[in-house]
Order: structure tokens, then sequence, then C-alpha cells
């Protein structure tokens, strides 16, 4: 765990290999989102997955009997620090990105920023909720690529 001084780790698992550059970036950008949204973050683990796989933790873990993209796991000990897991199909990514035309890389910076939004404490289950999701993660995908060399 880190200190009060210290850069909160944030791990990227790759169970499916995927190209995934400037993961430094993309790091900083988490780990501004939390200081943005004035969210603490202790640590945080992100698993790239296939389908199958994020099916058995839906089934197992959610009780839910279908694919998804992106699970996400609050793993706080503490209300005033967070610490999650963060699980994304590669999959689900993939054929998002298709269906909504966006690129590979667009389509799964948006569900990482989307699971590390809910750990801030953003919801999606109604469409005012949803929509307020979405905002977020523009905001973020605009201030990643602005940050992009």
């Amino acid at each position: 765990m880190p200190t009060n001084n210290s850069t909160p780790p944030i791990h990227f698992h790759f169970l499916e290999p995927i190209s995934f550059t400037q993961r430094t970036l993309v790091k900083e950008v988490i780990r501004d989102l939390f200081k943005k949204e004035k969210t603490k973050l202790e640590q945080l683990r992100y698993i790239f997955c296939s389908d199958e796989y994020l099916l058995q933790i839906n089934k197992e873990h959610l009780n839910h009997n279908y694919y998804t993209d992106i699970i996400t796991f609050d793993l706080s000990e503490t209300p005033n620090a967070t610490t999650g897991e963060i699980y994304i199909s590669v999959d689900r990514v993939r054929d998002n990105a298709q269906n909504y035309e966006v690129s590979f890389k667009h389509e799964l910076l948006r569900v990482i920023f989307h699971g590390a939004l809910h750990l801030c404490g953003y919801k999606d289950k109604s469409g005012k909720e949803e929509q307020l999701m979405r905002n977020a993660e523009d905001k973020y995908l605009k201030y990643y690529m602005s940050k992009v060399k």
C-alpha cells in the first residue's frame, strides 16, 4: 500500500494480448481523474480478459448470465481510500468499437475511464445517470487526447 506521499499504483494485467500503447500516460490520466473527482486512490488493478472469462465472473459474483464489457469491484477497506479491481473484456471492447465506429484504442480508453468513474461514485442505471457517465467519459477522453504528444 502506498504512503501519503507516493504515487498510487495502477497495474495492467493482460490475460488476453492486446496492443496498448502509452500506458504511462493512461495511468497519469487515471490518477488525474481521481484527483479531479475528489476521490483518493489507494490502488487500482485492471485485468484485460476474454468474454468467457468475464462471463464467468458475471455469473459467479453478480448472478448475471450475459456478456458485458466491464465489471468494476470496489475493494476499499476504508471509505477515504479507494482500492479497485476492474475487469475488461477485450472481445466486447473490440465489438463495441466496430459497432460505434471508433478505434479499438478509443473504446478501450472509454471503458478504462468508465471503470474508474464507477469507483468515484458514478452510476449508470438510469438514463440521467448514464448521461452523466457519458459526459464524464468524454471529458476524460478529451483530457487524454490533449496530453498525447
